[in-house]
């Protein structure tokens, strides 16, 4: 089975890791096909178990072990990143008003709780969209003129996540579409 794995804390904050030695570690753990997309801890992967959660504990303690630093994995499969990729949460006319669109990867679902502390965080910036295991951030101006990141998401749900441009995403299902038979809506 064919895994896309979004790593958290990957060439970000000081923790410098090279794609070569990140595909070795993967490697190490037994999975074939392994490749990495752009240096921000992205990894295409096979693996034979359809345990999400038995594959994002091995990466996990993997890297931890070997990296010496938490390193939080969210799998997704290729069907599940084309309807990511294809997923329209939000009007078109929002869409040509905003700088930023990115997804934040999650490990489960928000409970209702959750989901109304990160409403709360809408703006006139940024807007927030919940649908299954993503969170969808619209971001109106330059990122660097929002109070929100991944940090504070984090913060307000109370767990780990992983954020990743639109951008990058769409480029990941082009480039692996035929390869990985990528499903869109």
């Amino acid at each position: 089975m064919k895994y896309i794995a979004f790593l958290r804390a990957i060439n970000v904050g000081g923790h410098t890791v090279k794609m070569d030695n990140l595909r070795q570690l993967f490697e190490s753990l037994g999975f074939g096909g392994v490749a990495t997309f752009i240096a921000s801890g992205n990894v295409v992967f096979e693996a034979s178990t359809h345990d999400l959660q038995e594959l994002e504990n091995m990466i996990e303690g993997r890297l931890c072990g070997a990296l010496g630093f938490e390193v939080a994995a969210f799998i997704r499969t290729p069907a599940e990143l084309a309807n990511i990729a294809g997923y329209q949460p939000f009007p078109e006319w929002q869409f040509a008003a905003a700088i930023a669109f990115n997804v934040a990867f999650l490990k489960d679902l928000l409970d209702d709780e959750q989901e109304q502390m990160l409403m709360k965080r809408k703006t006139d910036i940024d807007d927030f969209h919940v649908h299954g295991r993503e969170v969808y951030w619209l971001c109106r101006k330059r990122q660097s003129e929002s109070t929100f990141s991944n940090a504070v998401l984090e913060k307000t749900i109370g767990r780990p996540s992983t954020l990743r441009g639109m951008n990058t995403i769409k480029r990941m299902v082009e480039k692996y579409y035929q390869e990985y038979q990528f499903r869109t809506n």
